[in-house]
């Protein structure tokens, strides 16, 4: 009896484990203090500010500064938090370094305080591959608040989800399948933007 017992015990803590939260078994890529493990593409200005990663450029700057991750990745589902006030971001993913204003050619998941959030442009490449309409983005974007997203990229295969809902799908997609994590300041115009709770997920 005790014997059947044990083993009832373990079957309800491996079926406990198995239901793991969302945010369990993800590598944090920022410690809520500094920036390690990143490096800065010049323009703008990265810096740690109330636990976030704070983003600034003023008008005035031409280049796109960005905030680059150290390591590449290839198949991955990243989750971010971010608040944008002012100026066109972007979560850039499999993306790499060039020697020009804009500072990386790649993807980015589009962030902006007014339009297009959670769209898909290639940098370097076919521009906007998956442009939501206004009315599509007022279903899933926050203005002025925190907002949530996840890229998940497996293969060939790209997905974006803002606060929980689906924004772009690519199928089968002839794009790179691996480089940097970026964090973009856009030149050109005023930038004020927060990232924090920024967690990948290696599949």
């Amino acid at each position: 009896m005790q014997t059947r017992y044990t083993c009832w015990v373990a079957c309800i803590i491996l079926i406990l484990s198995s239901c793991s939260s969302p945010t369990e078994n993800r590598t944090s890529l920022f410690n809520g203090k500094s920036l390690d493990g990143w490096h800065i593409i010049p323009g703008g200005e990265w810096k740690v500010e109330n636990g976030a990663i704070a983003g600034t450029s003023p008008a005035s700057e031409k280049r796109h500064g960005l905030l680059v991750s150290d390591e590449a990745y290839g198949d991955f589902e990243i989750e971010i938090e971010y608040k944008a006030v002012k100026g066109n971001s972007g979560l850039y993913f499999r993306c790499e370094e060039v020697d020009n204003a804009v500072g990386v050619y790649g993807f980015q998941a589009e962030i902006d305080p007014e339009k297009d959030a959670g769209g898909l442009y290639e940098t370097g490449g076919r521009a906007w591959v998956v442009q939501p309409s206004a009315e599509d983005v007022k279903t899933w974007y926050k203005p002025g608040d925190w907002n949530r997203m996840k890229v998940r990229a497996v293969g060939k295969d790209i997905t974006v989800w803002v606060n929980d809902i689906q924004s772009a799908q690519l199928t089968n997609d002839p794009g790179r399948t691996r480089g940097h994590i970026a964090l973009q300041l856009h030149g050109d115009m005023d930038m004020e933007v927060y990232f924090r709770k920024v967690r990948i997920k290696i599949l």
